[in-house]
């Protein structure tokens, strides 16, 4: 009992460690020239902007880390629902609880991707609303069209 419980919190354990040490783009952001020479690139065009909002990333990181750890819980029920499927040995009863555990899973899976989907349409509709509007000839990046 001790082996499979340290199995169940290790492999996920050993999972989520590679998504902990992904890193972030880093923008050269700031009034110094050279600066702005960073950003501005080589043609000239700004590739980045430099008034992300803060609570914009860290909402969107929360959100992704939360998706890829129901992810994983997700594939581990499904993983298990298969288990019980398999030992049930023809008894309705069992078979009809994995079905029912496969079920729920799956749709525990759709909700969460629909709730990612949800919360990063609406951070980029809020940061579209803060955009300036673009003028004629201006960079799109950096404000509506």
């Amino acid at each position: 009992m001790r082996k499979t419980l340290l199995k169940l919190l290790l492999i996920p354990a050993l999972l989520l460690l590679p998504a902990a040490t992904f890193s972030a783009p880093a923008y050269a952001c700031g009034s110094s020239s050279a600066a702005q020479k960073v950003s501005e690139g080589i043609d000239g065009a700004t590739g980045a902007t430099c008034n992300d909002s803060g609570i914009q990333t860290a909402i969107s990181t929360a959100v992704t880390i939360l998706s890829i750890i129901v992810g994983i819980a997700a594939i581990i029920v499904i993983i298990l629902s298969g288990f019980k499927y398999i030992t049930s040995g023809g008894d309705a009863a069992k078979v009809g609880n994995a079905k029912n555990t496969l079920i729920y899973a799956m749709v525990g899976l759709a909700v969460a991707a629909l709730a990612q989907l949800l919360v990063h349409f609406i951070l980029f509709q809020s940061n579209q609303a803060t955009l300036p509007d673009c003028p004629p000839g201006h960079p799109a990046p950096t404000c509506r069209s």
